[in-house]
Formats: C-alpha cells, structure tokens, sequence
C-alpha cells in the first residue's frame, strides 16, 4: 500500500464533511476554573507518553513539541453532566472524561478548522482499534488527488489500519439518533497539531491519549461537544 506523504496528511485531517450536529459556532470554556488535582497513576508525563507496543508500535511522543497545558492530567473540574461522560471543549481544545467529585481526566485535541466545527450530544456507537478509514465521497471527488493513496479494502476504497492511517491507533465513532456523524474521536500522525484547529470536524488525540480513553469508556458513553454559550 503507498504511505501518505505528510502534506497529504495535513489536508486530509479527517470528518464528516456530509453531516453536521449542529451549527459551527466557536465554543465557551467550562465554568470553573481548571487546577491540577493529584497526578493519575502514570500520568506524568515521562511515562505517559512513551513508546507502547500494540498491533503496531506506537512511538514515543516528544513532548516538547506540544504545549504542556495539552498533555493529559486529572483536574477540578465543575459540571453538572454525570461522571463517566466526555465533555469537548474545542475553543480550549480540551477534552474531559468526568470522574466522580468533581474532578476529570484532561485531554488535549485538535479539532476542527474554520468551517467545520459542530456541538451537540452525541453517543460512542462502536470502537475500533487500528481502523481503517474510508474518505467520504465528497472528499474524494473535491480531493482527487487523494485516490492513490486509497486500496480496495472490506467496505470500499479506503486506507488500512496502521502506521500510514490518519485515524492513528484508536477510533470512537459517533452516532446521533441512531444516524453514523461521521465525525469520530481518533488518534493522530502529527500529535503536535494537538491543540490548534485542524481537522474536518473530528475530534484527534494524541495516540497514547486515544489509547487511554478507549479503555476508560464503554460503547454507549455519552460525548457532549459545547458550542456558543452552552455550558456542560
């Protein structure tokens, strides 16, 4: 299979581009202010973020490319959404699992760039480990130069599960009213684009962070994206 050249990774940057939740209104912080809490067991982030070794090796992270404020961490963190529910913040590009007494598990994102931003509720409908990612069809007709890169693969043209696949290591799809948004939570090959507004509306984490979500949540975990003046 040929391997994405970087450019072509950057302007893939994955999403929906067919489907939206809501409108593409930039978001508002979380109501209290965010202080680090007592480190998670490992998540300094020495430990955090160093080499895991999967179905295909997941290569350390450096660090000092990201701003720490994006490195996962438990916080304080004020909501009146129950624990276990992922609430998205992407103007602070952040993203919480809420833990019980108010606090949560902090993780930094990239999300999506001008245009293509949404909120709304939606729900995890399945989880993938190394998924393959299948490009809409829109984005093949406006990016064709895209098709090189696509193999006939189980469910249409698309890029296997691996090292070269824009949806990183890990892959949490979500649904609304029973309906696929085509928008996902995933891992990433470019972790120092965590933090800015890059994708087409999916919601990208570092791979070690997709990693440790996945195993936190369930299908059917509620995710709450904030928009406009919403608060969580």
């Amino acid at each position: 299979m040929p391997k994405l050249d970087r450019r072509t990774m950057l302007a893939l940057s994955l999403g929906g581009l067919a489907l939206a939740l809501a409108g593409c209104k930039r978001t508002t912080t979380a109501s209290a202010p965010l202080t680090p809490i007592t480190p998670v067991s490992g998540y300094a982030a020495a430990g955090a973020y160093g080499p895991v070794a999967d179905k295909f090796p997941v290569a350390e992270v450096d660090t000092s490319q990201i701003d720490p404020a994006y490195l996962r961490r438990e916080v304080a963190y004020a909501t009146t959404q129950p624990p276990g529910t992922v609430v998205i913040d992407p103007r602070e590009h952040f993203l919480y699992l809420v833990q019980p007494g108010g606090t949560a598990i902090r993780y930094g994102v990239g999300v999506g760039k001008e245009g293509f931003g949404w909120s709304g509720t939606a729900t995890i409908n399945s989880k993938q480990e190394w998924p393959d990612w299948y490009p809409p069809k829109e984005m093949i007709e406006r990016r064709p130069d895209i098709k090189p890169q696509l193999t006939q693969l189980r469910s249409g043209q698309g890029v296997a599960g691996g090292l070269q696949n824009p949806l990183g290591a890990r892959a949490m799809y979500l649904w609304q009213n029973g309906k696929d948004t085509l928008y996902r939570i995933h891992g990433t090959l470019e972790p120092e684009t965590i933090g800015t507004n890059v994708s087409s509306g999916c919601i990208r984490m570092i791979n070690q962070d997709a990693i440790d979500l996945y195993n936190r949540i369930p299908v059917g975990t509620k995710v709450v994206v904030l928009g406009g003046a919403t608060g969580a």
